[in-house]
């Protein structure tokens, strides 16, 4: 499962640090959280899809691991991007 290709651009282009940026801590959360919304509704729809589950849980774990280095490095603008995507953490 991925997102449309224009709802992936519209995401780096509301969460880029600069006009190229595609790769920063921010953008790569704030995809990681949509394709994980999309999954989620995914796995509600089809609970025995254990190879999407697989997938989930790894964009899960990849998503946790940036939001700790991005908590490390710059707490403040985590701060703003967990309130803005919606984040508990």
């Amino acid at each position: 499962m991925t997102i449309a290709r224009e709802t992936k651009t519209q995401i780096i282009s509301e969460n880029k640090r600069h006009e190229k940026d595609s790769g920063s801590p921010e953008v790569q959360i704030a995809v990681l959280t949509a394709e994980i919304k999309d999954l989620t509704a995914h796995m509600q729809r089809h609970p025995k899809d254990y190879h999407s589950r697989r997938g989930l849980l790894q964009k899960v774990n990849r998503r946790n691991k940036l939001s700790t280095y991005m908590r490390r490095v710059a707490p403040q603008q985590y701060a703003a991007l967990a309130a803005k995507l919606g984040l508990r953490k």
